[in-house]
């Protein structure tokens, strides 16, 4: 291939790769305004300016689209997960990774959506979501200060995961304030959590 093929190649690769970054930000703002649940690929192209035809050369399918934004939510909790834990004392990490988790959860739905859809196997977003989830899993873990090598530790982890989802759930419906808690005080259980791990 000479230095010519090579160079359209990559302006041609740029060009589908901000394109495509267009595409995940019109469907941001499109699952924002009417909610994830009823982002549609006809709504995402209209925002962005485009024929509907044109997104199947990105997203095959809604579910598609929605499971890569539910993967760029996963890695911005991972990092907010990670950043909150930071200078915390062991026994306060997890209860701060949580919160830090919990407050993006209950400002985004699409990771819900995103569990509500069909899987892709085999696909190359379904293997990034999943790459993904397990990122952010580690984190959790970590924050717990449990290296999560046995299958017990690992449903563990995943146990906390999935109360911080449901939880998220109740808080953006209102529905924890109904109950009479608040996201503070379920997560201060947590700590109790860690201290039971820890004299296991």
């Amino acid at each position: 291939m000479g230095s010519g093929e090579r160079n359209r190649d990559e302006r041609r690769a740029r060009a589908h790769n901000s394109t495509r970054a267009d595409i995940l930000k019109a469907a941001r703002r499109v699952a924002e305004r009417r909610g994830a649940r009823n982002l549609s690929l006809r709504s995402v192209a209209a925002e962005a300016g485009f024929a509907p035809a044109a997104l199947y050369g990105y997203f095959r399918n809604k579910d598609e689209l929605m499971l890569t934004l539910a993967a760029d939510d996963l890695s911005r909790i991972a990092h907010a997960m990670r950043d909150a834990a930071i200078g915390q004392s062991i026994e306060h990490r997890l209860k701060a990774a949580a919160a830090a988790a919990l407050e993006l959860l209950a400002s985004s739905e699409t990771l819900a959506a995103a569990a509500m859809a069909p899987r892709a196997n085999g696909s190359d977003i379904e293997r990034l979501f999943n790459g993904r989830l397990i990122a952010a899993l580690t984190t959790l873990s970590t924050a717990a200060g449990q290296a999560a090598r046995s299958r017990e530790s690992q449903a563990d982890v995943v146990l906390i995961a999935a109360a911080l989802a449901g939880l998220a759930l109740l808080r953006r419906g209102g529905r924890l304030q109904a109950l009479g808690f608040s996201a503070e005080e379920v997560l201060a259980r947590l700590d109790y959590f860690s201290k039971m791990k820890e004299a296991a």
